[in-house]
């Protein structure tokens, strides 16, 4: 950018070259409204990711309860497997049909419109009802409640995130990473404390007696959170990004060309990191054996599980501010191969730290790991999704990327198992060979994102967005399209005046 070009910018005149027609208005964070009406956005659209958090995080602990309940009935049919896992299925269905909407349609009524599904699929999924009061019935109300609520819950992703990394752009610059993160990896990382935290209350309350009430209440409180945005969320509008570059034609062989592979590498990236995460709860499975004797009461394992939970948060906090000062691509490469390191560490000390006498340096340890997870990929990836492609494609990329990460659940669910197998009858090597694993790909990744990924900077958005507009003039695409309705409606009105 010459300086020509940047002063006409500053000054918020029209620029002359037509390859700057995306900023004719002013910078984004130079446009006149307070720091709360700055703020409100980045928060209203991201902080939805807290019912993700709260409403898969919450399953956990009502798959425990409802195979107290209604035991065989329930352990030895289909229903385990899907009412627990279901939702991720829905989710990605939710990421995809949703990135698709939120660029061709409205990001605003995409946010809009995942919000509502949240909050009917919570309270239905509450009520799940069998015809006749049939168990095998109710399990499967349930299990079609939590498919349409995860395609809510995959809508966040690209409709409320991108929405939220766009309307950062809005901020102060050395802030920017850190509200995405907070509206988004914090939000999601709260919901699992509370997801938590809540089960142990409510069979504090209820007693185990009235476990059939304590499961119910635990899908119904996750109405609260979405119900809480809604009213944000209808004051909404599109973010300015979003209003200056939407696509009104999309020549999707031009888009794979240019984005292909830096949306390969963010996608493997994501994939890695939700395959290996699913190695994390052997751990926390371990130590709980030696914290909670046999018969102890359901409130102190979900109480167990609330501190679990909590290591994430310091990580997170840490991460946003961290992403910020060196940058999202170095935070997460840092991120990456300290967990990767500690992951090592405690793999060659799994024989000393699996028996009860040594719980106190396994907790400790394994909470550290769990929090330079949420540092590096966990704060990330999601900031790496938003910021590496163009504002008119980003809802699309985004909405892939997530996509493959929660595959990469579903594999790492599947191919766990059999590594565990793979260790035989040896309880020791049955810990040491999923984090083996886990941590070899950790290493991995870090390398992808160091030699792969491009620097990502206060102003990456922007910078996208002028990068992938000067390709369309080269490629012959008629630039002077972009933009919404209204965006071409205030132009002409300026160009008037």
């Amino acid at each position: 950018m010459n300086m020509e070009n940047e002063k006409t910018i500053d000054e918020g005149y029209p620029p002359q070259d037509d390859r700057r027609a995306s900023v004719h208005a002013a910078p984004l964070d130079a446009t006149p409204k307070t720091r709360w009406q700055r703020t409100w956005p980045t928060i209203a659209c991201g902080a939805g990711l807290f019912s993700d958090g709260y409403l898969n995080g919450v399953i956990g602990s009502v798959n425990t309860i409802l195979k107290i309940l209604y035991k065989d009935a329930y352990t030895k049919s289909n229903a385990q497997n899907n009412v627990s896992s279901i939702a991720f299925a829905g989710t990605v269905v939710g990421q995809l049909a949703f990135g698709y909407l939120s660029d061709h349609w409205s990001r605003r009524n995409s946010l809009l419109i995942s919000t509502l599904i949240l909050i009917l699929f919570a309270a239905l999924g509450a009520g799940s009802y069998g015809a006749g009061g049939s168990v095998q019935g109710l399990f499967a109300a349930l299990t079609a409640y939590r498919f349409l609520l995860g395609i809510g819950i995959g809508g966040e992703y690209p409709a409320g995130s991108v929405a939220c990394a766009e309307a950062t752009g809005e901020l102060k610059r050395g802030h920017r990473n850190r509200w995405f993160i907070a509206s988004t990896n914090l939000a999601i990382d709260i919901g699992f404390v509370v997801a938590s935290f809540v089960p142990m209350i409510l069979v504090l309350i209820f007693s185990e007696n009235h476990l059939r009430a304590v499961w119910r209440m635990c899908l119904g409180l996750g109405v609260i959170p979405p119900l809480s945005l809604l009213w944000l969320r209808i004051k909404l509008r599109e973010p300015e990004e979003y209003n200056r570059n939407k696509m009104n034609h999309y020549p999707y062989w031009l888009i794979i060309k240019f984005y292909w592979f830096r949306l390969t590498v963010v996608a493997l990236i994501w994939f890695i990191y939700d395959f290996s995460s699913y190695s994390f709860s052997i751990y926390s499975s371990a130590w709980l054996l030696y914290l909670l004797p046999a018969g102890a009461p359901l409130w102190k394992t979900f109480g167990w599980n609330t501190v679990i939970n909590l290591f994430y948060c310091p990580g997170a906090l840490f991460g946003a501010f961290l992403s910020d000062w060196i940058g999202a691509k170095y935070c997460l490469v840092i991120g990456v191969w300290l967990q990767a390191i500690i992951g090592f560490i405690m793999t060659a000390l799994y024989g000393h730290l699996d028996r009860a006498s040594q719980v106190g340096g396994f907790v400790v340890i394994y909470g550290i790991f769990l929090a330079l997870g949420e540092v590096g990929p966990g704060d990330n990836i999601g900031l790496v999704a938003s910021k590496t492609s163009a504002t008119s494609v980003r809802g699309q990329y985004y909405g892939i990327a997530a996509a493959c990460g929660k595959i990469g659940a579903f594999v790492g669910n599947y191919v766990f198992p059999d590594i565990i197998a793979a260790a035989g009858s040896n309880t020791i090597k049955q810990g040491q060979y999923p984090f083996y694993v886990s941590s070899a790909l950790c290493v991995f990744s870090g390398f992808i994102a160091l030699f792969c990924l491009p620097n990502i900077g206060q102003d990456t958005i922007t910078d996208e967005d002028e990068r992938f507009r000067k390709y369309l003039i080269d490629q012959g695409y008629d630039v002077s399209s972009l933009g919404t309705k209204e965006f071409h409606e205030a132009k002409a009105l300026d160009n008037g005046a």
